[in-house]
């Protein structure tokens, strides 16, 4: 009869867990960040025609910005 053990590597737990978590979570909101202010400041070089054209009146682009950083 033959038998399988298997043996999970170790997870971290504690601090040291925490401090990755959060690490992780700063990269992704930093990362998003980058996206909503580039979002943000590629809208606002349109002229009101080109926004017109796109269908976006210039007040969107706050909401446009942030659809494209944090709902990705």
């Amino acid at each position: 009869m033959t038998y399988a053990h298997h043996t999970a590597a170790p997870r971290q737990s504690g601090i040291l867990a925490r401090l990755h978590g959060f690490r992780d979570t700063l990269q992704t909101v930093m990362q998003q960040r980058a996206v909503y202010t580039r979002t943000v400041q590629e809208l606002q070089a349109l002229s009101n025609r080109e926004l017109a054209d796109l269908g976006i009146h210039r007040s969107e682009i706050p909401r446009i910005a942030a659809e494209a950083a944090f709902k990705a």
